[in-house]
């Protein structure tokens, strides 16, 4: 071990004479090349070994007035890390434990020694600090990965209950980790079948790889995730280590890709409803005005104009179905949001009324500014506020209409206390003639995500059963 024939050595002693005498007991350990400093103080022994680089320390018990082993407490106040063997005059059990629990690698009398016991000292010294600092190493870095992982990564017991957890808790679900631990891992999941899947684990020490679940964060809304457990090797310390990793960004990709998907469908329908009626539309047309020319009968008049009126309305129609189904960029203009919502509230005022329910509304006072075409942008919010309407009963219904803004971006909530909207169904709302509703055509929502997908908006929905349902809507940056 070339390592330890290079050491470079510090003597920390008062006593000159025992400073020479270890120093030859150094100088007899064969083919050493030891690089030795003397310290004849206690302060200078401090001194040199916080500013100075050492492999090992022998620090002599008496130190004048003071102890090594005050000299230990001192050095590993000031986080030095070099090995220090402890010498004295004379064995004392009592010294030698405590300077074992301050640090000290080693504990040796000064009579006793010889070349062979200091060669062997500096030998398994420098092999176990050089072990403990690689030791030291490891465990910082994967500490640092283990706080600084975005996943939470949690070590819990055999009944799974948490012993220790990242901050990654506190960032995707708000707990604090000194709240977290002690808590049962299963405390967390909000459905009974995961919390059902979880303890069959446990019990049956079966270790678990990316099982999707929900959890729910400290204010009560909840997080799309996956789980992994893994149960360590060890029988005589059995623990279990955790990854959980919010599966948040994926579901809103995949329910934007879904929405796409729809909203692709939906066009295609349209265009073709309207390429097909349009020709039988057309041949009507024309046969109105055919027969307008050449009608003799007195009644024929009215028929005809009842036709005509009716053809013109039904190609106004599909017009309008087109053109909901297009962003149209020349209708954009700058709008408040405020006075937007204004209106839109104002239109649904009556049938809130008529229902005797409560309109509940939190409105920011800061201007809020976007492009939007304004009346296709209402047409969609004030669908949203009549279906959350009719989701309510009659005279106990509350709506909540809130306006704010997060990170430069508006944002409107629509919360209904209704029937709420089952987790099967849920995924389903915005496809083209999927309703719930009876007589409903399943159009309202699918146009509605249209208009909002064509200004650059999301649309989110979350509802459980028997408590309502809340649509949020938010917009790209604000207008300044």
């Amino acid at each position: 071990m070339k390592l330890y024939r290079n050491a470079s050595i510090l003597i920390v002693d008062d006593d000159e004479d025992d400073y020479f005498i270890l120093s030859g007991l150094l100088a007899d350990v064969p083919a050493n090349t030891f690089s030795i400093e003397w310290a004849a103080t206690y302060q200078n022994g401090v001194n040199k070994l916080c500013n100075g680089h050492y492999d090992i320390a022998f620090v002599d018990y008496r130190l004048g007035a003071k102890s090594g082993v005050e000299f230990l407490k001192e050095v590993r106040h000031l986080l030095s890390d070099t090995p220090i063997v402890l010498l004295t005059g004379q064995g004392n059990y009592a010294v030698d434990i405590e300077a074992m629990e301050l640090g000290a690698v080693d504990y040796l009398i000064k009579a006793e020694l010889t070349a062979e016991k200091v060669e062997r000292c500096i030998r398994y010294t420098i092999d176990r600090a050089t072990t403990l600092k690689a030791l030291k190493e490891s465990e910082q870095k994967y500490r640092g990965i283990f706080q600084k992982s975005k996943d939470i990564i949690f070590v819990a017991d055999v009944s799974g209950k948490i012993t220790d957890i990242n901050i990654a808790v506190t960032q995707l679900l708000g707990y604090r980790q000194e709240s977290i631990r002690g808590k049962v891992i299963t405390e967390l999941m909000s459905k009974e079948d995961d919390r059902n899947y979880i303890h069959k684990s446990l019990n049956e020490r079966i270790n678990v790889t990316d099982y999707a679940l929900l959890l729910t964060r400290e204010d009560g809304s909840q997080l799309h995730a996956t789980i992994t457990l893994v149960w360590s090797d060890r029988e005589e310390a059995s623990s279990l280590q955790g990854i959980i990793h919010d599966m948040t960004s994926l579901k809103k990709a995949e329910k934007a890709t879904l929405n796409n998907e729809k909203l692709a469908a939906t066009s295609r329908l349209v265009r073709t409803l309207a390429h097909e009626v349009r020709n039988p539309l057309n041949n009507i047309s024309m046969s109105a005005d055919q027969l307008s020319r050449e009608a003799t009968a007195e009644d024929h008049p009215l028929y005809l104009d009842i036709i005509k009126r009716n053809s013109i309305r039904i190609n106004n129609l599909i017009t309008e179905l087109l053109h909901a189904q297009l962003p149209r960029d020349n209708a954009r203009k700058r709008i408040v949001l405020q006075d937007m919502m204004a209106e839109v509230l104002a239109a649904a005022n009556d049938r809130v009324t008529l229902k005797k329910m409560t309109l509940l509304t939190t409105i920011c006072a800061q201007p809020l500014s976007i492009f939007a075409d304004k009346e296709n942008l209402k047409i969609a919010l004030l669908n949203i506020i009549i279906n959350a309407i009719e989701a309510m009963t009659e005279g106990i219904g509350v709506l909540q209409v809130t306006l704010n803004y997060a990170d430069k971006q508006p944002i409107v909530l629509i919360t209904d206390n209704g029937c709420g909207i089952s987790e099967d169904h849920i995924n389903h709302i915005f496809e083209p003639y999927y309703t719930g509703k009876k007589g409903g055509t399943g159009l309202g929502l699918a146009f509605t995500l249209n208009i909002i997908r064509a200004h650059n908006a999301t649309l989110d929905v979350s509802s459980a059963l028997g408590v309502g349902t809340t649509f949020t809507i938010t917009f790209p940056e604000i207008v300044w």
